[in-house]
């Protein structure tokens, strides 16, 4: 079993291998628009797992994920050859590519925030002008001296 800092290492550089890959040496136009967000590697440094995400063409149009991963897919030799190369170790990882989903996750958080600031207007407009249901100060106050005298006379009495 390895170091996990050695396989942290690993990792980073296999990520930064592949981006430049990417950027320079694969020419898939697919890949165009591919993002490499971060790497793991296995105990054992066997296997690596890159994870990337796809930007779309605009703000509005949807990423074309089908397409990346074809093309993924289709340069994971090359990718390998070039981490070989770029790394040094004695096995080379086998790499599998995983859409990253922390993009979609955080535009889903982003909505459930919107949803509940919305919520929280709703709340505070309502409660505008709003009386309490029962007494003004349903808590009790700390007896005084006073109290306690009146509760002796009423217990002797």
């Amino acid at each position: 079993m390895a170091d996990p800092a050695r396989a942290r290492k690993l990792a980073k550089r296999i990520s930064q291998i592949v981006a430049s890959a990417i950027e320079h040496d694969v020419k898939d136009p697919r890949l165009g628009s591919v993002t490499i967000t971060d790497a793991r590697v296995t105990a054992d440094l066997h296997d690596a797992t890159v994870y990337y995400t796809v930007l779309g063409e605009s703000l509005d149009a949807e990423p074309d994920f089908a397409s990346a991963a074809a093309a993924l897919e289709a340069a994971r030799g090359v990718l390998r050859t070039k981490v070989g190369q770029g790394t040094g170790v004695r096995y080379t990882p086998t790499l599998t590519f995983v859409a990253d989903s922390v993009p979609d996750d955080a535009r889903r958080i982003e909505e459930l925030l919107a949803k509940a600031r919305e919520s929280d207007a709703e709340v505070a407009r309502r409660a505008t002008g709003a009386q309490p249901a029962g007494e003004a100060d349903p808590y009790k106050a700390p007896r005084t001296d006073e109290d306690e005298e009146q509760a002796e006379e009423e217990t002797r009495g």
